[in-house]
């Protein structure tokens, strides 16, 4: 059996100060692009203004340059998904909401799909809740 087109794909909406996400936020997108660890799908600037009103468009159309990154699936992200993770954002922020393939996992999606078999369950753990439980402190 041939590998699905895509793998399985999580949406993560990074928030930062102001209205532009620093150059660093792009070149560690980047370099994930590039280390072939995760592969962008889509990405949407999404911002919360001080009245509580969410705006959002492409990035490309919010001025912020990806270089040679290119998003397949642009377009993902539809108006209410936007809206729901919008929703967490405090007024007077702006953010990122990426759609990440997990290139790792494509092939087993691949598999588990042509065996009939399913992900039943999957959880992700912020990355400081992770290193406080390792380093035995509270998070």
């Amino acid at each position: 059996m041939e590998d699905l087109e895509f793998g399985p794909v999580e949406f993560v909406l990074a928030a930062f100060d102001g209205d532009k996400p620093d150059a660093g936020v792009i070149d560690a997108i980047a370099d994930l692009v590039a280390a072939v660890t995760v592969r962008l799908i889509d990405l949407v600037y999404v911002s919360r203004d001080e009245d509580g009103a969410i705006h959002w468009a492409e990035v490309d159309e919010a001025g912020i340059e990806l270089g040679s990154i290119e998003l397949p699936a642009s377009g993902l992200a539809t108006h209410e998904d936007v809206e729901e993770f919008g929703g967490g954002l405090e007024p007077g922020t702006s953010a990122l909401l990426l759609a990440v393939e997990f290139v790792w996992a494509k092939h087993l999606a691949s598999q588990l799909a042509a065996a009939g078999g399913y992900v039943v369950a999957s959880a992700r753990i912020p990355a400081p809740v992770v290193n406080a439980a390792v380093a035995g402190v509270e998070a």
